[in-house]
């Protein structure tokens, strides 16, 4: 029998960190699991704390002075055994806390206090006697007969126009009766069906071989467009058929109502949405769901992948290369990595998939460590559109000083007149990308970062795209007092306004982080695109997978540059698989596509490679610069962040860590230490921000001796300063 409980307190204190033992109370033994929430006294003050029970056991060696477990919180668990398994994994490979794994697990809404909603509502009780059975009564009875239990008495009142004191005054007497419904807060919209297509050979062999397979990892690399959404349409019916459960990842909330809009097309309104822009509530509702076997498929981004499902038998992860799928907060776990540890800790398969994979994934399937299958063609017998890059130092040499190269504006030109539909890409949001004074070089910056302001038209305001600060526009220096401001560079805002004016009667959409920011306003521009209401569609990376329109004809990619520009060693990586996907937007009905990428690198091996498609030779050059470099997948990279907002402490500590971490890693000559020195972005929300990154072959010993160190010699100024560890960070700025 179980008597002590091994806790986690909902403390997000670092020295706190480890598993507290409490006694269980006889009237609770038999009722506690592992998983449970529980409440416990805590510290000096024993203060009431939520914990996480991770632990039974039936015998404790110290019991001097142990607490007692005070109260259970739910009537259910909201942590599985298999959860706290992948918890201590996640721990461990990402250097965080126990709780930072809770909270990224369980819906925010549980600690927050968020329970079932319900609603009052009224229906009938006694039947009408004696002065009742007459108007108004007579009336107000016959209708919630009619609407028994469906609306509440306000409802009722101003939906029929009856008297709010006729209808208390029913209750009163008991002829109407006051009830409570729970009010479900999701999605459950019905869907136009979607038919079931049949898959052809490519898409059979691939089915087939996944079934068949004893492996449990797999990639599909599918050019844009070769039907990677039905193959997993196709995995999840066989997943049902077995009553087995499956998790579907998008990178992007934009590809969200898609998704949404085949699966319940296709399954039923049956299968749960989860993602950041649903509130508190609504993600509760939708993680109970799946808690209490409701559902047999969820869909969403990366935190849909720990939802509680008991019998999982798939996960899917779409465009698997998409840097969304690595969190930039702790826990800062990638949503590849722990499909893995998923499939290992709950024995199902896990499938990426993608037309662009990342560097690592592929060469993980060379290596034979995940099974590679491969979609060549486009379903329905489409074809891949025709690439044309254009120099836009050619454009300069023709006075052409439009951001419109002559092939992209007759392209567009042409499409509209054809009534087909067009999209241009450029991965920059707002109208300018900095202003500066001509005649003394002055650059607005934000006065809590160190980055340039960006003019957004609309509202015509300056604003940090870090912080998120405002500016009012400002037409005289600060500096030297000078008029001669000016705004350069081309944000989407500005393809925009450029689009209206050179062409008056398109209807343009615009999807980047501004538009975005309203609840549904994803769904919103996709629909409208959709339905042919808008001709163009301007966007940032939101626009560059997954979406399908049919009518689409022609994409143009602004500027391919600015990820090619970009001080990190990704940024060919990420230039080939940007340009890749926006490309297959195009062509994918019936009519044929056109693509015109602009660009002042045409000779750029990752330009060259993304306009011909070919991503195998573009692996074979990216995978020998890595191995030259010593990069991932070939070394891991620890970037150690510590920022403050008192720099002289910030210094003074990160110099004091880089010191001891090279005295205690001197002798081991597979590691690199890089810094200590100023973040490329030195400033950020009024923080200094410097780093070390360790660089080179290193287990997770190491790396939890290089936490251990960090913490330890930075604890007596932990109120001043925060500290970062992330392995093989998305973003090294």
């Amino acid at each position: 029998m179980n008597r002590y409980a091994g806790i986690i307190v909902n403390n997000e204190s670092v020295q706190v960190d480890k598993i507290f033992t409490y006694k269980i109370p006889e009237d609770l033994i038999n009722k506690l699991k592992v998983g449970h929430r529980v409440k416990v006294p805590f510290g000096k003050g024993n203060r009431s704390i939520d914990g996480f029970i991770l632990e039974l056991y039936e015998n404790c060696e110290n019991v001097k002075g142990i607490k007692y477990i005070s109260d259970i919180c739910d009537d259910f668990t909201v942590l599985r055994e298999e959860d706290v398994r992948l918890i201590k994994n996640m721990r461990e490979r990402y250097l965080c806390t126990y709780l930072e794994c809770i909270k990224v697990i369980i819906p925010t809404g549980i600690t927050k206090g968020i329970r079932n909603k319900v609603k009052e509502v009224i229906s009938i009780g006694n039947n009408l006697k004696d002065k009742f059975s007459k108007n108004p009564y007579l009336q107000i009875y016959e209708i919630v007969k009619e609407n028994n239990g469906v609306y509440s008495k306000t409802e009722i009142s101003n939906k029929f126009n009856v008297s709010l004191s006729s209808i208390n005054t029913m209750i009163k007497h008991e002829f109407l009766l006051k009830g409570e419904e729970i009010v479900e807060r999701f999605n459950n919209r019905s869907y136009s069906n979607y038919a079931e297509k049949r898959l052809n050979t490519e898409q059979e062999m691939v089915v087939n071989s996944i079934l068949k397979s004893n492996r449990s990892m797999f990639l599909i690399h599918g050019i844009t467009g070769s039907g990677k959404t039905e193959v997993y349409m196709n995995m999840v019916k066989h997943m049902i058929n077995e009553n087995k459960e499956s998790i579907i990842l998008v990178p992007e909330i934009s590809l969200t109502p898609q998704m949404v809009e085949r699966f319940k097309g296709r399954f039923g309104n049956d299968i749960a949405v989860f993602h950041s822009k649903l509130s508190d509530g609504e993600r509760y509702d939708e993680w109970l769901r799946v808690k209490n076997k409701r559902v047999k498929v969820a869909i969403g981004a990366r935190s849909a992948i720990f939802l509680p499902f008991d019998n999982l038998g798939m996960i899917v992860i779409d465009e698997e290369h998409e840097a969304s799928y690595k969190s930039d907060s702790d826990p800062k776990y990638n949503a590849r990595e722990v499909g893995e540890l998923k499939c290992k800790i709950e024995n199902c398969k896990l499938i990426l998939g993608s037309a662009t994979p990342s560097i690592e994934t592929y060469y993980r399937c060379i290596k034979g460590e995940i099974e590679l299958l491969t979609l060549k063609k486009r379903a329905d017998g489409a074809l891949l559109p025709d690439i044309q890059i254009v120099d836009m130092r050619e454009e300069l040499l023709r006075n052409n000083k439009s951001i419109f190269s002559k092939e992209l504006y007759n392209g567009i030109d042409r499409a509209l007149n054809n009534k087909e539909q067009i999209m241009l890409f450029l991965n920059r949001r707002g109208f300018s990308t900095f202003i500066s004074c001509r005649q003394c070089g002055y650059v607005f910056q934000c006065d809590n970062c160190d980055i340039s302001l960006t003019h957004h038209s609309s509202g015509n305001y300056l604003s940090c795209h870090y912080c998120g600060r405002k500016y009012p526009v400002r037409k005289v220096c600060p500096k030297c007092g000078s008029k001669y401001v000016k705004h350069f560079g081309v944000g989407t805002e500005k393809i925009e306004e450029e689009i209206k004016a050179n062409f008056p009667s398109a209807r343009v959409l615009r999807m980047d982080f501004d538009t975005t920011r309203k609840k549904n306003s994803y769904e919103y521009i996709y629909n409208t695109f959709k339905n042919g209401e808008a001709d163009i569609l301007v966007g940032t990376q939101m626009i560059t997978k997954g979406l399908d329109f049919k009518n689409v004809t022609l994409v143009g990619v602004i500027a391919a540059d600015l990820s090619l520009n970009l001080p990190d060693f990704r940024a060919g990586e990420k230039t080939f698989q940007l340009i890749t996907q926006v490309s297959g937007r195009a062509g994918r009905g019936k009519k044929n596509g056109n693509v015109v990428v602009q660009t002042y690198n045409p000779d750029n091996y990752s330009i060259k490679y993304s306009s011909l498609n070919d991503y195998e030779n573009f692996f074979k050059e990216e995978i020998g610069i890595r191995y030259n470099m010593n990069y991932p997948p070939f070394s891991k990279i620890l970037s150690i962040n510590i920022s403050s907002k008192n720099e002289n402490l910030l210094i003074k500590n990160i110099q004091k860590v880089g010191i001891i971490l090279k005295n205690k890693l001197e002798k081991n000559n597979k590691i690199n230490i890089l810094g200590p020195c100023p973040c490329m972005l030195s400033k950020i929300k009024e923080y200094y921000r410097w780093q070390i990154l360790i660089k080179g072959e290193f287990d997770m010993y190491v790396a939890s001796a290089i936490k251990d160190i960090v913490y330890t010699n930075l604890q007596d100024s932990y109120s001043d300063i925060r500290i970062s560890l992330d392995i093989n960070s998305n973003n090294l700025l």
